[in-house]
């Protein structure tokens, strides 16, 4: 453990306990600014891993997230952000964690050392082929993680590793690694600060990415967002309204009109067709708003 970086001392926060605090937070701020670099040096496997998480998607695949501690908390963070986010069903993006549920705001003893639990969640959620599974650990060498990795390699599913150690256990056993380096934590060893943020800038490259490319989003509109409260009724009218640069009442009788949905209400404004029409337009563009207004009249039977 002592060889890894994220388990090093940090020089430059060693006398952290005698300064006076606004020097401590900008001693903080100073470590923190080093995660966005650090993500941008694996620019070039995210994107990889993200075409191929979505290309199995559209195949009928799920995306999962597997950690323990801090890393298995992001997961599921970031999993639980997507139904409400772009409008995906609960099951399409999964988040384990190392103990289950009570993990989330416990520790559990022992439960990131498990190696075969990892495998057996992996295996209850009839992993496949077309599924991908993104283990997070920020040493790289979770027992948990490489159980579950191991196991949804035996099954053919597409493996992504996110730690902050370069070279690691995790990253020999995935397809893709991404391991932004971020360096010693300000507080030794503590790794929900810069490990923590890098791999949450991480798997919000991931997700987003992903749903991007499923076209979940026109332009950078949130257009599978579900009106499901006052202020995304707001948000839905007023997306609908940039889109269509129209004002936010016409927007809302067109909200109205397409029962509520967003893609619909945009696709039958901009295309100057019926609700139904543009329903039809985006179920033969497999739901993607800029090529449903791509087809042609004569394509459009």
């Amino acid at each position: 453990m002592p060889n890894l970086l994220t388990e090093q001392v940090n020089p430059f926060t060693q006398n952290i306990d005698t300064v006076p605090t606004l020097e401590m937070v900008r001693i903080i701020n100073q470590e923190d600014a080093r995660v966005a670099v650090a993500v941008a040096v694996e620019l070039d496997n995210i994107a990889a891993a993200i075409d191929e998480i979505a290309s199995r998607i559209q195949r009928g695949g799920r995306l999962i997230y597997l950690g323990a501690g801090t890393s298995g908390r992001l997961g599921v963070l970031d999993a639980s952000e997507c139904p409400p986010t772009f409008n995906t069903a609960p099951e399409l993006v999964v988040g384990l964690i190392a103990g289950g549920g009570l993990a989330l705001t416990e520790a559990i003893e022992g439960a990131e050392d498990n190696f075969g639990m990892g495998a057996q969640e992996i295996a209850a959620l009839n992993v496949a082929e077309n599924d991908s599974v993104v283990g997070v650990a920020a040493s790289g060498g979770t027992p948990y993680v490489l159980g579950g990795i191991a196991e949804a390699k035996k099954r053919g599913a597409f493996t992504v590793g996110v730690m902050c150690n370069r070279p690691s256990k995790l990253e020999q056993e995935v397809e893709i690694g991404i391991a932004p380096l971020v360096g010693p934590e300000v507080i030794a060893g503590s790794t929900r600060l810069k490990a923590g943020t890098a791999q949450k800038l991480v798997l919000n490259m991931l997700s987003t990415g992903v749903m991007i490319k499923l076209g979940k989003t026109f332009g950078n509109l949130m257009v599978d967002v579900q009106p499901t409260n006052v202020k995304l009724r707001d948000r839905a009218r007023n997306i609908v309204a940039q889109a269509c640069d129209m004002e936010p009442e016409q927007a809302g009788q067109l909200l109205e009109a397409c029962d509520g949905d967003v893609k619909t209400a945009i696709v039958a404004g901009l295309a100057g067709v019926t609700a139904q029409e543009a329903r039809d337009l985006l179920r033969l563009s497999g739901g993607m708003v800029r090529k449903a207004l791509a087809i042609q009249p004569g394509e459009r039977l």
